[in-house]
């Protein structure tokens, strides 16, 4: 069953994500994915996170698609113009992948090539048409393809934005644009997240919600000041920094999450942010397989 029929089931969804590496040494990223097959239900390979040089999103997710994991490609607007980008949809597609992530993408003043200069042609809704229109057999001019790709489209959102309209009103463009599911910014407060599912009920979305594990109670402090959207709140950082062996915390309470969140929403997106191979144990701890 592909990713997009478990959408459709009414399936519980599990996701996780794949940073590549910086060079061309995939040995560690493919044990990690062996890691997980068959235990998700699909895998996102991020593109160039944090605007860092890395091995392209495309050629991991080929790598993954070969060995039997469904593949989640993300493409952010950051580094191609419309040209490229509807080009690397096209490729995607020959190779066999079928979902596709679309993300603004950060500045690349935040990454290790500061100095390069950021394209941003498209935003992601205008991305999201893009890919609507690739699927009806014409590129952005209207010109026909010989050919259309089929995707299975998903987009981003960020549950705890302040103020929360303007993330609802995209949310809504977004599925206009064809988006199919949605993974959300990290989420650490329940009550938080339930606000946000109140306020974007009416689009009845399939809503992923996220979770980053968590390695120390420094790092809860700068994501509070320094990721817009996300709070972690006062009592799992004390939890943290109490804590005598941090990975063992950092999987309880990602498990804990967990289990708040599946009641909630449509399934779970963990991002383990270098502790790819934890996310088994979290799936265990959490009741998941």
């Amino acid at each position: 069953m592909s990713f997009c029929d478990k959408i459709r089931s009414g399936k519980f969804l599990v996701t996780t994500e794949i940073g590549p590496p910086k060079g061309i040494d995939v040995n560690g990223i493919l044990e990690d994915a062996d890691l997980i097959k068959g235990r998700v239900d699909a895998v996102n390979v991020t593109d160039l996170q944090s605007s860092v040089l890395r091995l392209g999103s495309l050629a991991v997710c080929h790598l993954l698609k070969k060995r039997g994991i469904e593949p989640i490609l993300q493409m952010t607007c950051r580094d191609r113009n419309r040209l490229a980008l509807q080009s690397d949809l096209l490729s995607a597609a020959v190779l066999g992948i079928e979902n596709v992530l679309v993300l603004t993408g950060d500045y690349p003043s935040a990454g290790d090539h500061p100095e390069a200069k950021p394209v941003f042609d498209l935003g992601s809704v205008e991305l999201l048409d893009v890919v609507k229109g690739l699927q009806a057999g014409k590129d952005m001019k209207g010109n026909l393809l010989k050919g259309a790709p089929k995707f299975c489209v998903g987009a981003v959102v960020n549950p705890g934005a302040d103020p929360l309209e303007p993330e609802i009103i995209k949310m809504e463009k977004k599925i206009e644009a064809g988006a199919l599911f949605f993974q959300t910014q990290a989420v650490y407060d329940i009550e938080l997240f339930k606000r946000f599912l109140d306020a974007s009920k009416h689009l009845k979305a399939v809503i992923l919600a996220g979770i980053v594990l968590l390695k120390s109670a420094d790092m809860a402090r700068y994501m509070n000041k320094n990721v817009a959207g996300v709070f972690v709140p006062e009592d799992l950082i004390v939890e943290m920094e109490s804590a005598s062996d941090k990975s063992a915390k950092a999987i309880e309470i990602a498990a804990r999450l967990i289990k708040n969140l599946k009641p909630l929403c449509r399934g779970i997106h963990i991002m383990p942010i270098g502790w790819g191979r934890k996310v088994p144990l979290v799936l265990e701890t959490a009741g998941l397989i």
